[in-house]
C-alpha cells in the first residue's frame, strides 16, 4: 500500500513542473531570435559532414546502400533538411559537399529547384566552402585544390547566383598555409573554420583565448591574404553536455510536455547555458558557435530541428544567454563587428596529433600508388584542357568533364590521403580511369587535328590517329613495341604544357636493338641510346599488365630507347622511330661497366658535368660532384623500415592508415651478393641495384641534366614475420643544418621546420620521428652556410630530417593493424591475379641535387614544375607517306619567339561550357627566394595567343565566381595584435588594350577571356559575375 505521505510529495512535484491545462497542449516556439549586444550569443550552426567516400563509396553514401558498413544516406539528409527548413522560416542549415549536392540537384523537379533557390536566397540554406569535396590539405597539389573548388563555385554561381563566403575545413588532419591564403583569402572567403589541430596546441590556445586568429599564410602576399581562422574547442560536433539529436542518439531531448513524465526543460537549459559559458571562457567577444551536427547527420532533420527550436525558445526565456539559428557567415560578421584585435598566425598546423602517440603523419605516405595516379591524372587534365582549347570545345564530342569530376572527388580528405577502405580506393581509381579514357580520346583527336596541315579550330574527325601508353611506367607500350624491321615506322609526338621550351630526355620501350630516331621537322638523326630492360622490371610488367588488363604478354620489350627532345612552349615536336637499315647507324647500345680488380675501387658514373662516385666493393654511393658549380660533397643513400607499432599496455595506439607510430627502426642491408649493374652511354648512365628481394633501384645521371634521378620499386613488403613495415630511404651528407629543414606547402611555398619545435607552444616531445614528419608535395631541402641538398618528389610523401645532414622520405607502408581512427581496416594493399594475391609494389622517382647555398632555388622551382607537368607522349603508326610534307611537325600556340618568363607557369587554360576561357597564371617564386626571379614578372597575352583576338578580359578571384575588384571591395580588414601590416605587393590591373599581366612573387591571377573566334553569339560576357 502506498504511503499517503509519498503520494502527497509526488503530487506536489507534478504540479510544480506544470499543471495540465487546456492551453498546455500546443507550444508555439519562438525561434525568431536576433543578436543581443549585451549578452552572450550562442550561434547554433546546423550542419552535416558528408564524406565524399570513406567507408563507403561516394555513390553508396549518396543513395544509402551498403549500410552494413555504415548507415548513411545523403539523399535522406538533403530531402529531410529541405522539408525541415520549410517548417520554420527562422531555421538555417549549411551544406558543403557539392559532389553530393549536385547529384541530388539533378534529380529534383523544377518546382523543388525553385523552392531550394528561394531558401538559398533567403539565407536559410547556405553553401559553405563550396568545393566538390572538403579536400585534404596535406596530400593534394595546389592546382588540384583550386580546380575542385572552382568546379563547385561555378556551379553555385550559375544555379543560385551566390558566392560562398566561408571556408569550412572541419575534418582534414592538419591544415596547410596554402589553404589559408590561397584557398581561403584568394577565393574571397571572409573566414576559415576547422577542427583538427595538435592536442598540445589546442590546450595552449584555450588558456590564452587564441582559438580564433588571423592567419597570414603567405609571407609573399602579406596582409592581402589574411583570413580570420576559427578553431573549434574540441571538434566539429556539438559541445559537451549531450546535444546530439539524430533519431537513435542516446542523449536526452527536451521533454516539455507537462502531461508526460521526465519533464526536464530547466535541466536541459542549464546544460546549454553551462556549455555556452564554458566555451565563452576560452573564446573572445560575446559570440560562441555551437556546431550542431557531425558525420551524416540530419537524415531525419526534424529530430534535430525540433530540439534546436526548443532550446532557442526556452534558453531565451531563461535569459542568461541568447541562442539563435546562425551560420558561419553570421558568426563571422559578428566577430568582425566587435572590432577585436586578434593574434597572428604565420605558418601552418602540421603535424597534427590527437594524443602523445597519435601523430597523424602516416597518411602523408599511405596508398602511394593512388597518390601517384592522382598526380599523373592532374597533369594530364591540365594538358588535355589546353588541347581542348586549341581545337575548340565540342559539346557532342569527347571532353575532359569526366576526368575533372573524378579528380575533384579524389582530392577528398579520405581519398588522396589514402585513409579510405580498400573498396573505396578501388572506386576512386575506377573513376579516374574512366575519366582518363574519355580525355584520352580528346587528346588523340587534338593531336590528329593539330598535326594535319588542313586542320583548324573546330576539327573533329582527323585522319591521323594517336594513342597513348598509360602503363609506360612499367615498360608497357604496345605502339612502341612494334617490329620495325618490317618497314613500319612510329611517329612520336611530344607535347609540352609549360610556357617555356623544354629540353629533356624521353624513354620508350622497344623490342629491337636496330632502331633509329629522326627529328620529323628536318629529317635529322637524333642521338639515341638503348638500355637493356632487366628481369626485375620485366617481372613487374608481366604481373601488373596481367592484373590491370587481364592479358599475358606475347612479346616483352628488351630495351629502353632514350633520346633527347626539344619541345617549344605550349606546343609539340614530333619524332620518327624506324628500323636502322645501315650498319653502325641508329641507337647506341649502352655499355656495361667492366669492373677492375683491387680493393677500394671507385666507380665514377655520369657522362656529363655531374658525377656520382660509388664504392665498388661496398656497392655504395659515396660522393657527388658537379664541375659547373664546383660542388664536391659526400653523399650516401640507404634504406630502412620502421616497424609499425601495435600499441602497448600504456597506450593501445597502433600505426595505421592515419597514424605513424614506429616501434623501432631496422636498416635494410643488401641481402643479394650479385654486383650492381652499371650501364654507360652518351646520353645517360644507369646504376641498377637489387637492394634486397623486394627493393630495386635505378639511379640515372644524364649528360644534359644537372640532377640525379632515382627510380625505386618497393614491394611486396614482406609481412610473414607478423610485423607491418614503413619503408623509407635516407640521404646522408655532411651538411650542418642545425635541426632545421624546409618542406613545401601543397607544392607552393616552402616552410621552415625545426626538429622538436613548434612556433606556437613549447612542444612536449613524445614521438621524435613521427612528430617531426611533414607532408612533401614538391620537395624538401637542408642547408648550412655553404651547401644545400634538395630532394624533389613525384607525389605526396612524408619526410623529415631526423638527424643533421640527413633527409629521409617514406616511400611505402604495409601494416597489419587498424589505428583506431575510424577506417576500421589495416593498410595492407595487395594485387591479385588468378586468385593469388601479393603485396603491392610501388614505383616512383626521387630527384636530387646539391648546390652552393642559395643556388638551388631555380632548380627546385623549374624542375619541380616539370615534374608536375611531364611531357605528354603519344604515338601514331606512319602509313608510308612522308610525314614532313603531309603533317605539321612542330607547333607552338604562342608567338614563335615568345615564351613565358622563367618564374611564371600557366596553371589553367580551359574553355568553359559558355565559351569563355579560364586562364590562370602563377608566379613560382616567393618574395626574397631568388636574387633575380623573386621579382615582378610580365606576361604578354597577345603573344601568348597570336591570331586569337581577345575582345574582353575580366580578372576574377581564384575560383572565378566573382570579379576580383568586387571581392577586394568586400574583403573584411581584420586587426592583429602587435604586427603592423606589411606592404602588399601585387601586379597592376590589366589594360585591356595592352593585355600585359604582371605577377608579383607567389601571386596567382585568374582571368575570364572572350575570344572573337569563340563567340557563337553576341552576349554580354561575364554577365554572371556580380
Amino acid at each position: 500500500m502506498v504511503d499517503n505521505r509519498v503520494l502527497v510529495v509526488l503530487l506536489v512535484a507534478f504540479f510544480a513542473v506544470g499543471c495540465p491545462s487546456a492551453d498546455a497542449v500546443y507550444i508555439a516556439y519562438n525561434t525568431a531570435s536576433v543578436i543581443v549586444p549585451d549578452k552572450l550569443n550562442v550561434n547554433l550552426v546546423a550542419h552535416s559532414h558528408d564524406d565524399v567516400g570513406w567507408l563507403k563509396t561516394v555513390d553508396q553514401y549518396f543513395v544509402g546502400s551498403n549500410n552494413s558498413i555504415q548507415g548513411a544516406c545523403v539523399q535522406n539528409v538533403l530531402d529531410s533538411v529541405l522539408s525541415a527548413l520549410l517548417g520554420d522560416k527562422n531555421r538555417k542549415f549549411i551544406y558543403v559537399e557539392q559532389a553530393f549536392f549536385q547529384r541530388w540537384w539533378r534529380q529534383q523537379s523544377d518546382a523543388t529547384k525553385k523552392i531550394v533557390k528561394e531558401l538559398v536566397s533567403s539565407g536559410q540554406l547556405e553553401f559553405i566552402n563550396g568545393g566538390m569535396c572538403m579536400h585534404d590539405e596535406a596530400a593534394p597539389h595546389y592546382i588540384d585544390m583550386i580546380d575542385q573548388t572552382t568546379m563547385g563555385h561555378l556551379f553555385i554561381k550559375q544555379e543560385f547566383g551566390q558566392t560562398p563566403r566561408i571556408g569550412w575545413q572541419i575534418d582534414p588532419f592538419g591544415h596547410s598555409a596554402v589553404q589559408a591564403y590561397l584557398l581561403s583569402a584568394e577565393v574571397g572567403f571572409d573566414a576559415l573554420y576547422f577542427g583538427r589541430i595538435d592536442y598540445q596546441d589546442r590546450e595552449e590556445r584555450k588558456l590564452l583565448k587564441n582559438l580564433e586568429i588571423i592567419w597570414r599564410g603567405s609571407r609573399s602576399l602579406g596582409s592581402s591574404a589574411d583570413v580570420f581562422a576559427g578553431i573549434f574547442p574540441k571538434n566539429y560536433e556539438p559541445p559537451p553536455g549531450g546535444f546530439y539529436f539524430e533519431v537513435n542518439d542516446k542523449y536526452p531531448v527536451i521533454q516539455d510536455d507537462p502531461f508526460l513524465f521526465d519533464y526536464n526543460v530547466q535541466e536541459r537549459v542549464n546544460d546549454f547555458v553551462a556549455a555556452a559559458v564554458s566555451q565563452a571562457n576560452i573564446t573572445r567577444t560575446n559570440h560562441v558557435m555551437f556546431t550542431m551536427g557531425t558525420d551524416f547527420k540530419y537524415q531525419y532533420a526534424n529530430s534535430w530541428f525540433r530540439q534546436l527550436d526548443k532550446f532557442i525558445h526556452y534558453v531565451n526565456q531563461d535569459g542568461r544567454v541568447n541562442a539563435l539559428y546562425s551560420t558561419p557567415s553570421i558568426y563571422t560578421d559578428a566577430k568582425f563587428a566587435s572590432e577585436e584585435t586578434w593574434p597572428l598566425k604565420t605558418d601552418d598546423f602540421f603535424p597534427y596529433a590527437d594524443g602523445p602517440n597519435g601523430y597523424w603523419t602516416g597518411y602523408f605516405s599511405s596508398r602511394p600508388a593512388i597518390k601517384r595516379y592522382v598526380r599523373m591524372m592532374s597533369a594530364y587534365y591540365l594538358a588535355a584542357r589546353q588541347l581542348e582549347f586549341l581545337i575548340g570545345r565540342n559539346s557532342s564530342g569527347p571532353s575532359t568533364d569526366s576526368l575533372a569530376d573524378a579528380l575533384a572527388i579524389a582530392q577528398h580528405h579520405d581519398a588522396v590521403s589514402g585513409t579510405e577502405q580498400q573498396h573505396v580506393a578501388n572506386d576512386y581509381v575506377k573513376r579516374l580511369y574512366i575519366g582518363y579514357m574519355e580525355a584520352e580520346k580528346l587528346v588523340g583527336l587534338a593531336f590528329g587535328c593539330l598535326t594535319e596541315s588542313s586542320s583548324s579550330s573546330g576539327c573533329y574527325s582527323p585522319k591521323t590517329k594517336f594513342e597513348q601508353c598509360p602503363l609506360l611506367n612499367i615498360s608497357y607500350c604496345p605502339p612502341s613495341q612494334a617490329d620495325f624491321s618490317t618497314g613500319r615506322s612510329l611517329v612520336v609526338i611530344v607535347y609540352n604544357s609549360l610556357g617555356w621550351r623544354r629540353e629533356d630526355v624521353i624513354r620508350i620501350p622497344v623490342v629491337s636493338d636496330s632502331v633509329i630516331v629522326h627529328d620529323s621537322s628536318n629529317g635529322r638523326e637524333i642521338e639515341s641510346q638503348l638500355l637493356p630492360i632487366f628481369d626485375a622490371s620485366l617481372g613487374l610488367q608481366s604481373l601488373y599488365v596481367k592484373a590491370y588488363l587481364g592479358v599475358s604478354l606475347d612479346v616483352a620489350p628488351k630495351f629502353w630507347l632514350a633520346f633527347p627532345v626539344s619541345v617549344p612552349p605550349f606546343g609539340f615536336s614530333t619524332y620518327i622511330i624506324s628500323n636502322a637499315e645501315k650498319i653502325g647507324s641508329g641507337a647506341v647500345m649502352s655499355s656495361p661497366y667492366a669492373s677492375k680488380t683491387g680493393n677500394n675501387q671507385k666507380v665514377e658514373v655520369g657522362p656529363g658535368d655531374l658525377k656520382l662516385m660509388y664504392s665498388a666493393d661496398k656497392q655504395q654511393l659515396s660522393y657527388y660532384s658537379f664541375s659547373k658549380s664546383s660542388v664536391k660533397a659526400s653523399l650516401k643513400q640507404s634504406y630502412k623500415f620502421y616497424a609499425g607499432s601495435v600499441g602497448n599496455k600504456s597506450d593501445l595506439q597502433a600505426s595505421g592508415a592515419y597514424v605513424f607510430r614506429p616501434n623501432g627502426t631496422s636498416a635494410i642491408k643488401s641481402e643479394i651478393q650479385e654486383p650492381f649493374n652499371i650501364l654507360q652511354g652518351p646520353i645517360l648512365d644507369e646504376v641498377h641495384e637489387q637492394i634486397n628481394p623486394w627493393i630495386y633501384q635505378i639511379t640515372r645521371v644524364y649528360k644534359a641534366k644537372n640532377h640525379v634521378e632515382i627510380e625505386f620499386a618497393v614491394g611486396p613488403i614482406p609481412i610473414e614475420d607478423g610485423i607491418g613495415k614503413e619503408v623509407a630511404t635516407q640521404f646522408t651528407t655532411t651538411i650542418e643544418n642545425d635541426m632545421s629543414f624546409y618542406t613545401d606547402s601543397n607544392g607552393r611555398d616552402f616552410l621552415k621546420r625545426i626538429r622538436d619545435y613548434r612556433s606556437d607552444w613549447e612542444l612536449n616531445v613524445n614521438q621524435p620521428v613521427a612528430g617531426n614528419y611533414y607532408p612533401i608535395n614538391l620537395g624538401a631541402y637542408i642547408q648550412d652556410n655553404s651547401t644545400e641538398l634538395s630532394i624533389l618528389v613525384d607525389r605526396c610523401m612524408g619526410g623529415s630530417s631526423i638527424r643533421d645532414g640527413q633527409v629521409e622520405i617514406m616511400l611505402h607502408r604495409r601494416l597489419l593493424h587498424d589505428d583506431g581512427k575510424g577506417v576500421a581496416e589495416a593498410l595492407n594493399e595487395t594485387i591479385c591475379t588468378n586468385d593469388e594475391c601479393t603485396g603491392l609494389t610501388v614505383k616512383g622517382t626521387i630527384y636530387l641535387r646539391i648546390n652552393p647555398v642559395g643556388e638551388g632555388t631555380k632548380w627546385r622551382r623549374t624542375t619541380g614544375q616539370e615534374i608536375y607537368s611531364p611531357l605528354l607522349i603519344s604515338f601514331s603508326e606512319l602509313d608510308g607517306s612522308n610525314w614532313e610534307t603531309s603533317h605539321i611537325s612542330t607547333f607552338s600556340a604562342m608567338e614563335s619567339s615568345y615564351a613565358l618568363p622563367d618564374n611564371v607557369a600557366m596553371i589553367t587554360l580551359q574553355t568553359l561550357k559558355d565559351g569563355l576561357v579560364l586562364l590562370r597564371l602563377a608566379h613560382l617564386y616567393e618574395l626574397g627566394e631568388d636574387k633575380e626571379l623573386s621579382s615582378i614578372a610580365s606576361v604578354d597575352l597577345k603573344k601568348m595567343f597570336p591570331g586569337k583576338k581577345i575582345i574582353n578580359i575580366v580578372e576574377t578571384n581564384l575560383s572565378a565566381n566573382q570579379e576580383r575588384a568586387a571581392m577586394e571591395s568586400k574583403k573584411l580588414k581584420w586587426k592583429t595584435e602587435g604586427h603592423p601590416n606589411p606592404e602588399d605587393w601585387s601586379g597592376r590591373p590589366v589594360d585591356p588594350t595592352e593585355l600585359l599581366v604582371e605577377l608579383a612573387p607567389m601571386e596567382i591571377r585568374t582571368f575570364l577571356l572572350e575570344f572573337d573566334h569563340l563567340s557563337a553569339k553576341q552576349v554580354r560576357p561575364l554577365s554572371f559575375v556580380q
